[in-house]
């Protein structure tokens, strides 16, 4: 079992992002300890994904910083954080559904390859090796998330579960030390929510990876989460453990509409 540690993974100060008039997200800031699973809530148009579009360089925050390992990433290209260990899984699901589950799971592991364009297109020494590896790799994830029979199949023709499975994977085959999950139990079924959580515990305990997690599963995220966040207009509101964000006031207040001084 993975053991978490206090030394931080991922670091937020004092966020913003603003589009035009609009801001969507205001000094927003928190740490992800090494080996944790930190869950990132809050209501419809709280900011949340645009934060994950951030921390992985889609966005650059009109104000603050973001610290990978201690390192200052906040200018850094997709591909550049990607490549140092930050992987991510979309709201909306990004496969490639006309390629098959193994092609798709190939194509996660291209941002850690470290072979030129040269030895890739003659498939020699150090190409070789990490297609090998690769492929050794793509078969243990394949294996983790129980997905072996569906490895040939073309994408577009599985049930959506599997596809979130599949987009986990793709994610997993970057080898990443910090994990974005953007909704991975959206649009499932309570059997197929279960199968998530279970591999997404896994992912933290068996294979040491630090997860971050946004979704609106209440249910899910207070069963699995070390520590919560919530963001409410795109500001923190609350921050604790599972226990006390569901007795948290603001909180309650942000997700039911209850007026200051209700009893």
């Amino acid at each position: 079992m993975a053991v978490m540690s206090q030394a931080s993974a991922l670091e937020l100060r004092g966020v913003s992002m603003q589009f035009g008039g609009v801001q969507a997200i205001k000094k927003v800031g928190f740490q992800v300890r090494e080996g944790e699973l930190f869950a990132l809530i809050g209501p419809n148009g709280a900011g949340k994904s645009t934060l994950f579009n951030c921390i992985n360089g889609i966005y650059k925050p009109t104000e603050g910083s973001i610290f990978f390992r201690g390192r200052d990433i906040t200018a850094f290209s997709p591909f550049k954080i990607a490549h140092m260990g930050i992987a991510r899984t979309f709201q909306n699901i990004a496969l490639f559904h006309r390629m098959s589950v193994l092609d798709n799971l190939l194509l996660g592991r291209n941002p850690v390859l470290g072979a030129g364009v040269l030895r890739g297109g003659l498939f020699f020494g150090r190409a070789l090796r990490e297609e090998l590896e690769a492929r050794e790799a793509i078969e243990k994830i394949i294996d983790f998330l129980e997905i072996e029979r569906f490895r040939k199949q073309i994408v577009g023709s599985l049930p959506f579960g599997i596809q979130r499975r599949i987009e986990l994977g793709r994610a997993l085959a970057m080898k990443p030390k910090v994990l974005l999950l953007d909704e991975p139990v959206s649009g499932m079924n309570s059997e197929e929510r279960e199968d998530m959580a279970r591999f997404i515990l896994d992912i933290k305990e068996e294979l040491g990876t630090t997860v971050v997690l946004i979704d609106h599963d209440m249910g899910v995220v207070m069963d699995i989460a070390d520590r919560i966040v919530v963001l409410n207009f795109g500001i923190k509101i609350a921050e604790g453990t599972p226990e006390a964000i569901a007795a948290d006031r603001h909180v309650i207040q942000a997700y039911l509409g209850e007026e200051e001084g209700a009893p």
